[in-house]
């Protein structure tokens, strides 16, 4: 089975998860009057409507290069990954306006209605399932080299997170009694606060991409270290990196013996290459530039 089809199999399990709850926790906050229920629902949505971002965009990033895009569409699943971001960040801005509006209305003397039991088991199930398609996706997504399958399993995982501090809030409203029901909505606004950390975390690294931020320092000296390797190589120099979504580009200048024929040469800066793509994958961008030894 090709990436893509593996990354669309993937993410429409994601998806069928996810409206499931949606589903299931839109019911049972408005059932259950539990606020940080209906918040938890919202994100479940947000999850469903990243699902979609994932599938149009891997899709396009899938395609080959062309006359327009002589890297290949890499950067269009970088890209959706920080719309992913995006979307994460504006759930949870919207979950702690909503929290922090019912905690003032609580504070000016206003009250809240205790949960029911039907909104603490749906956060119980939540954190089972969306824990489970967490593992279930980064796993595959690291697998398939996807940043935008990686950046989806950390929403399910915000999910799962988002779950538990409902299934906190709820289960102490519940069992302390009408004088706790404001731990629902705290609930709620603690969940939201996590899941800015999250989508900040997200973001921080797709701008990296978008903005062709170089390889991680190891990265680059393993890099180094492969084309070392190379007989007759001598002083790499001038090393550029970058990726290009699931794909890295690499450009390096090498000295060798200015008086060994053009075809041998041509052959060591082959031999660096086939090196590079061994280890970093037969879709790396690598780019030798050879100068003799002064």
């Amino acid at each position: 089975m090709s990436r893509e089809k593996e990354i669309y199999k993937v993410t429409l399990v994601g998806s069928v998860g996810n409206v499931a709850l949606m589903v299931f926790k839109f019911v049972a906050g408005i059932i259950g009057h539990s606020s940080a229920m209906i918040a938890d629902a919202i994100h479940s949505l947000s999850d469903f409507l990243t699902d979609l971002v994932v599938l149009v965009f891997v899709h396009i990033s899938a395609k080959p290069q062309d006359e327009s895009h002589d890297y290949g569409h890499g950067k269009f699943e970088t890209i959706a990954s920080f719309f992913i971001g995006l979307a994460l960040m504006a759930v949870a801005g919207g979950i702690i306006y909503a929290g922090g509006a019912k905690l003032i209305a609580w504070l000016q003397g206003g009250q809240i209605v205790a949960p029911g039991t039907l909104a603490l088991w749906a956060a119980l199930v939540s954190i089972v399932v969306k824990e489970g398609l967490y593992h279930y996706t980064a796993r595959r997504g690291k697998q398939l080299e996807s940043s935008a399958m990686t950046a989806n399993a950390w929403h399910h995982r915000s999910d799962a997170l988002s779950s538990i501090g409902a299934a906190l809030g709820i289960g102490g409203a519940i069992l302390l009694g009408d004088r706790w029901t404001v731990l629902d909505p705290l609930a709620s606004v603690v969940v939201g606060v996590m899941l800015i950390k999250v989508a900040v975390d997200l973001l921080k690294t797709n701008i990296g991409e978008l903005t062709e931020s170089s390889l991680p320092a190891d990265t680059e000296e393993e890099i180094l270290k492969i084309i070392h390797s190379v007989a007759g190589v001598h002083e790499p120099h001038n090393l550029r990196t970058r990726r290009i979504g699931s794909h890295i580009a690499i450009e390096v200048h090498v000295r060798m013996d200015g008086t060994i024929p053009l075809s041998q040469a041509h052959d060591r800066a082959t031999a660096i290459e086939r090196l590079l793509k061994q280890r970093f994958g037969d879709q790396t961008h690598v780019t030798v530039h050879t100068e003799p030894v002064k």
